[in-house]
């Protein structure tokens, strides 16, 4: 980041005067519970700087990557390259017991969407903001995911 330039994570804090969470502390749902949005925000970003379209539109696109089944495949090609702390972290996500699912997915998606999603607030709250653009950006790569 440039320099004098706050991250997200840090921003929310110094505003409103918010003390810094342990993120290892947390119950991998309530991570996920971030993750889920943190996640959103980038692929609306993404979809809003490639293309300016209709809302509908772009909630289209949005929606194919962010259904639990794109999510699950995204979980799946990183496996591989998450550091043990990240793969601990995914674990517990993935083995927690949502009171929810999916509609339109399978149990064994749902579950992974739910680690990767974990993983991601993990990231947000501990301010790996590069590492996390790098694996979402990498899971892209991985399942030739395209906005």
């Amino acid at each position: 980041m440039e320099e004098g330039m706050k991250s997200l994570p840090e921003a929310v804090r110094k505003t409103f005067s918010c003390r810094e969470t342990d993120a290892a502390r947390c119950s991998p749902l309530t991570l996920a519970f971030l993750g889920d949005c943190v996640y959103d925000l980038i692929i609306r970003t993404l979809v809003v700087e490639r293309a300016n379209a209709s809302p509908n539109t772009l909630h289209k696109k949005k929606s194919e990557v962010v259904k639990a089944a794109a999510q699950s495949a995204c979980a799946k090609a990183l496996e591989e390259e998450l550091t043990e702390e990240e793969y601990a972290v995914y674990k517990r996500g993935r083995n927690a017991h949502p009171h929810t699912t999916a509609k339109n997915a399978s149990l064994r998606d749902y579950h992974r969407a739910t680690g990767l999603e974990a993983l991601y607030g993990f990231l947000y709250l501990t301010d790996r903001m590069d590492r996390l653009f790098y694996l979402v950006k990498r899971s892209f790569e991985l399942t030739g995911t395209v906005l």
